[in-house]
């Protein structure tokens, strides 16, 4: 039965600075390099046939030290329906500068609500309505033919796959956090019923 795993990139610089990242394309860190490592590390052994990853470089550099560490060489597809999601005005700034301004409340629901937007910006629901039609598309696509499948993404873009897998709701939804350089393993059947769902740590 193929495989599937979800892995968040590794910390980028702007998760150290406590900054909203969204689609801007920040690097990784010395510890977000070293968690790719380890979780190529924790996937030795594991085959895949193709590999996911978004338009933005802290993904896709996470994905290739995995690779390298895992000694795989598989085809990659690079999309930006699996980038981030778009924080708009507040991308780049400070989060706690941001709860000073306008209120631990504002925030937060500029960052957890699943249909609030922040200002110029994605709430999860729009990034769900990118990255679940690809996923659904180009992901179970490959899934469906037996393929093992490995996505390098995000945060949000992943939270969004695995609200679609796991049969979410919008509340259950905004209590899932995803360690960064954790792979998620689910085992499917071809229709992508789940056979069975790992957390390698």
């Amino acid at each position: 039965m193929p495989n599937l795993v979800l892995v968040r990139h590794g910390q980028s610089l702007w998760n150290l600075e406590n900054r909203f990242t969204g689609w801007v394309d920040v690097p990784l860190t010395a510890q977000g390099r070293a968690e790719a490592a380890r979780a190529g590390s924790l996937l030795k052994g594991m085959r895949f046939d193709v590999a996911y990853t978004s338009a933005l470089r802290r993904a896709q550099d996470t994905l290739a030290i995995m690779l390298a560490e895992m000694g795989a060489d598989v085809p990659v597809i690079r999309d930006q329906a699996l980038n981030e999601r778009h924080y708009g005005d507040l991308q780049g700034l400070n989060k706690d500068d941001m709860r000073r301004q306008f209120g631990d409340e504002q925030v937060k629901i500029w960052r957890r609500s699943y249909d609030v937007p922040p200002p110029g910006g994605e709430a999860l629901k729009d990034t769900a309505a990118r990255t679940v039609p690809f996923f659904e598309r180009c992901i179970l696509g490959d899934i469906r033919q037996g393929k093992d499948v490995l996505v390098v993404a995000h945060g949000n873009s992943n939270r969004s796959i695995v609200m679609k897998l796991d049969g979410l709701s919008e509340a259950e939804v905004l209590e899932l956090n995803l360690e960064t350089g954790v792979p998620l393993v689910y085992d499917l059947a071809p229709d992508a019923t789940i056979l069975g769902k790992s957390v390698l740590s």
